[in-house]
């Protein structure tokens, strides 16, 4: 499968688009076709998107609550629920209780979802340099620095709306 991706840098607006929604079109259609592409190789390994984000965020030598788990993710805690129960039909994490309180579950990684662990990082990687290779350097670190800002403003509504 090929995954080279090209990056356009001279991006201008479609004509007919409402010119009062600067970015929103893009940063959905960059979202959809990035999710995509991931999707792809993620496949590869028997992941989903969304699932590698879970357990990329888990410490193989700590474990996590759901609820931790669901703040790091801006997610709900019945969808790491859900893509726990998955995970765990797989054998890469473990449900342990809490020692220090009975209420909460705690989560770790298997071996097997440390193994997962260093393969989703390496498809992340792939991905990275796809997406990078034809961005000059000083436009991919203001681009960084602008993603991040909107990713903290949308974070932080998202975390009020909860």
């Amino acid at each position: 499968m090929d995954t080279n991706i090209t990056v356009r840098l001279d991006w201008e607006p479609r004509t007919g688009v409402d010119q009062s929604l600067a970015i929103l079109p893009a940063l959905l259609s960059i979202a959809k076709s990035t999710r995509a592409f991931q999707a792809l190789l993620l496949a590869e390994i028997g992941l989903h998107p969304g699932q590698d984000q879970l357990l990329d965020s888990l410490d193989p030598s700590n474990p996590s609550s759901v609820s931790m788990l669901a703040d790091q993710l801006s997610v709900r805690p019945s969808t790491v629920s859900k893509m726990l129960d998955r995970l765990l039909a797989r054998g890469l994490v473990a449900r342990t209780p809490n020692s220090r309180d009975a209420r909460q579950t705690m989560v770790q990684l298997t071996s097997a979802g440390e193994e997962a662990q260093v393969a989703i990082r390496e498809i992340w990687q792939r991905l990275e340099a796809d997406l990078t290779s034809s961005i000059p350097s000083g436009d991919l670190v203001a681009l960084d620095r602008s993603l991040t800002h909107v990713g903290e403003i949308l974070a932080q509504k998202l975390r009020r709306l909860r």
